[in-house]
């Protein structure tokens, strides 16, 4: 990675290309008959950002494992009901629509082709990409994604914010410690421990039972963060109350290792790849031909004069 010091983007694929493939009809199709609506949709959600951000670097990180192990050891739940295929070695299976899977190659071989810089790392998601990015970045960060998650990454002092599509790229929530606090009532730095504390059904994590959002955000002002609450549940002289520190007393195995599956990874070993917004593709050739192979027609021709501009 090169030393970024402008505004890095930083793109869930998956996150956007699976909307892409929800919000634009699959009558959209290659010349063959081929359902291209998530490549399309992906192109123009690409479009629509570098225009109206202009950012000075964009990475597509990817899930080179959308499930890992080492997450799955410690959480056995996690994710587990996305599950297709449990596999002995490599990445499980995930479940993915029948007319999305084709579409994920040539997603990747079209952004090769323009020279946007793609990451995924094997055993890590594109979660622990983009909280390594970020780590490293010394200029401000905006994270595109559907995924809450991420905005665990959120951090004012350092220019770092989550886009959040509320309908499509058209409408994306600027999401800052603002935003944070007056929906969750913690910050960025927070946000982990308030995740873990409440669970999250679409990933499998349990979450400590009975405890909610509003009950895990008060818990989080009043003792600080997950650590602090720890201490509380083993001082008597705490401010919990008997049902409080029964339930969390009783999550105490599940709270040693969620920290761990739910905060990203900010250590991933990146390769070493030029982040720069391409001004001119960097594959011509490859690019004509998969835009007549795929009859990209229109979304790429957009994104490219976008980028040349």
């Amino acid at each position: 990675m090169r030393n970024v010091t402008g505004r890095l983007m930083l793109l869930d694929t998956a996150s956007l290309y699976f909307r892409a493939y929800f919000g634009v009809p699959d009558s959209v199709r290659a010349p063959d008959g081929t359902p291209v609506n998530a490549v399309r949709g992906l192109l123009d959600f690409i479009d629509r950002l570098v225009k109206d951000h202009r950012p000075a670097d964009l990475v597509a990180c990817m899930d080179a494992d959308w499930r890992p192990k080492w997450r799955v050891e410690l959480i056995p739940s996690y994710k587990a009901h996305r599950v297709a295929e449990e596999r002995p070695s490599g990445p499980d299976e995930e479940e993915v629509p029948d007319t999305l899977s084709p579409q994920v190659p040539v997603i990747e071989a079209v952004l090769d082709a323009i020279g946007i810089a793609r990451v995924g790392v094997a055993e890590y998601e594109a979660d622990d990409v983009i909280g390594t990015f970020t780590t490293r970045a010394r200029g401000p960060v905006d994270i595109v994604t559907g995924d809450r998650d991420l905005y665990q990454l959120v951090d004012d002092a350092r220019g770092v914010r989550v886009l959040y599509p509320l309908k499509g790229v058209g409408t994306l929530q600027a999401t800052d410690e603002a935003v944070l606090r007056e929906k969750y009532g913690v910050g960025g730095a927070g946000y982990a421990d308030l995740a873990l504390l409440r669970g999250d059904p679409s990933d499998g994590l349990p979450g400590v039972p009975g405890v909610g959002e509003k009950t895990a955000a008060k818990l989080l002002a009043e003792f600080g963060d997950l650590a602090g609450i720890l201490a509380a549940v083993d001082d008597p002289g705490a401010r919990l109350t008997p049902t409080q520190r029964k339930r969390l007393t009783e999550a105490l195995p599940y709270l040693a290792v969620a920290p761990k599956v739910v905060r990203v990874a900010d250590d991933v070993p990146l390769p070493d790849v030029d982040t720069a917004l391409p001004r001119a593709p960097r594959d011509p050739e490859a690019v004509r031909a998969l835009a007549a192979r795929w009859g990209l027609g229109g979304s790429l021709e957009r994104l490219l004069t976008t980028l040349g501009r």
